[in-house]
């Protein structure tokens, strides 16, 4: 070697071990961050689009049928056309509204209460526009069935003496402002309850207390049907109330395992707890209903499932499945109590149980998973999880529902009624809102 040169061969060869070793770190550090960019650009998966598409189906099949049948089984005959067809109605003009401005105001970044109107008329979304690892039009109609359910739910408590313009415009108001504020506050990133932790899996606030809460003022303030306590006023048809009760739990897995946004593990959990869950609750009610009234009843075991549907709607991919069967069944043990002894004590005229079934099951439903999401108890935890301030949040997320529900509604009726008049005339009343309201009759015998 030519030792005059080594030095500068040295040198060379250290820049190039220098080099190498610099380029090798660079595509170490650079790899990572490709790959972190690239996982975070949002990219479509068959599987979840697929699963959310049958959801969304399995949504509407919940109201259309469903809650059509279950509520238009449980009125007299001369008023079934006119549940029938405020079910279809509400679920139609819900949908518009989804579109027009609801979709863009609750679940668009704005306020702690409200969103914008960035996406009005569905303003920059297209096919090809995603929402995690779905299409965004899949996603808002998704949402927008559990908007058009909440709505159709309220109707059952002032069944049989209300005017049908007066439901629709009470409607599209109530959508406007109790639905949408609740729905944002609970579901978007910039929602005060969503930012407090709130565990609402699938709307235990957003649909069922919200609608119970609504259906509970309507009952009030519209007041009783004529010669309720004195005229016999059974279900014209428990087999159709059947029906729709089995197309309800068939279409909650939708409701249900759908709120997971995805074909995962998630799903399946929700899954199995609507299964069990509503098991305990038609057992539970069945049960107490045997005890109490000497026989179990076919219409207290479908509202037993309703029941178990409803408490575990927010918990349902977060809680064990152990949990889950103990929570159907406490539920409609309260249920029954509020159904029955509690009805009867103050006299509200709740025509098929919406406060007593939605309103108690989910008011159980959302306080419960604030204690069962515990993995002690089965449940899968969320992060920083402490029991008792978990509960708080709970009931944070339930008073507001309540009082926003319950004031926000009783401000509407008072605003249709002042419009319209709520309630038809006691000659409607007695001759039938089908014939009256429609001009057509469920049955000709």
């Amino acid at each position: 070697m030519n030792l005059r040169n080594a030095p500068f061969s040295l040198a060379a060869a250290g820049g190039a071990l220098l080099a190498s070793a610099v380029a090798a770190f660079a595509q170490d550090a650079t790899e990572p961050a490709v790959e972190a960019v690239t996982a975070a650009v949002p990219t479509l998966n068959s599987g979840d689009t697929a699963w959310m598409l049958v959801s969304t189906i399995l949504v509407l099949a919940m109201i259309v049928p469903g809650v059509a049948l279950f509520y238009g089984g449980l009125v007299r005959t001369k008023n079934m056309l006119s549940v029938l067809m405020q079910v279809l109605l509400i679920a139609c003009v819900a949908m518009i509204i989804w579109v027009f401005y609801g979709y863009s105001l609750a679940f668009t970044d704005g306020g702690a209460l409200i969103g914008g109107l960035s996406k009005a008329f569905l303003a920059g979304i297209t096919p090809d526009t995603l929402s995690g690892t779905i299409p965004e039009y899949v996603f808002l109609s998704f949402q927008m069935t559990f908007a058009a359910i909440t709505a159709t739910l309220i109707v059952g408590s002032f069944a049989e003496r209300t005017k049908f313009a007066a439901v629709i415009l009470f409607m599209i108001l109530w959508i406007t402002v109790v639905y949408l504020p609740i729905a944002h506050s609970v579901w978007q990133s910039t929602g005060w309850l969503f930012k407090r932790g709130a565990l609402d899996f699938a709307g235990g606030t957003v649909v069922h207390i919200n609608a119970g809460i609504a259906g509970l003022v309507g009952a009030l303030i519209i007041g009783k049907r004529t010669g309720l306590g004195k005229d016999l006023m059974p279900p014209h048809s428990l087999t159709l109330s059947m029906v729709g009760a089995a197309m309800l739990w068939v279409g909650w897995f939708g409701f249900n395992a759908g709120s997971a946004l995805s074909a995962g593990s998630v799903a399946g959990l929700a899954t199995i707890n609507t299964f069990v869950a509503t098991a305990g609750a038609a057992i539970g009610w069945s049960l107490i209903e045997w005890i109490v009234r000497g026989k179990p009843s076919m219409l207290g075991g479908i509202s037993g499932v309703v029941t178990g549907l409803v408490a575990v709607t927010p918990a349902a991919g977060f809680i064990g499945p152990v949990g889950a069967i103990v929570l159907g069944f406490g539920a409609a043990i309260v249920c029954f109590f509020f159904v029955t002894t509690v009805k009867n004590s103050f006299g509200y005229d709740d025509s098929l149980d919406v406060f007593g079934i939605h309103g108690v099951g989910g008011i159980v439903g959302a306080i419960a998973t604030g204690i069962l999401v515990s993995p002690s108890l089965g449940g899968t935890g969320v992060a920083d999880y402490a029991m008792g301030h978990q509960l708080w949040v709970q009931i944070e997320g339930v008073l507001f529902t309540v009082v926003w529900s319950g004031v926000g509604s009783a401000i509407l009726y008072k605003i249709v009624d002042v419009i319209i008049g709520l309630r038809v005339r006691k000659e409607v009343e007695s001759e039938g809102l089908d014939i009256v309201e429609h001009g057509e009759r469920a049955y000709h015998n």
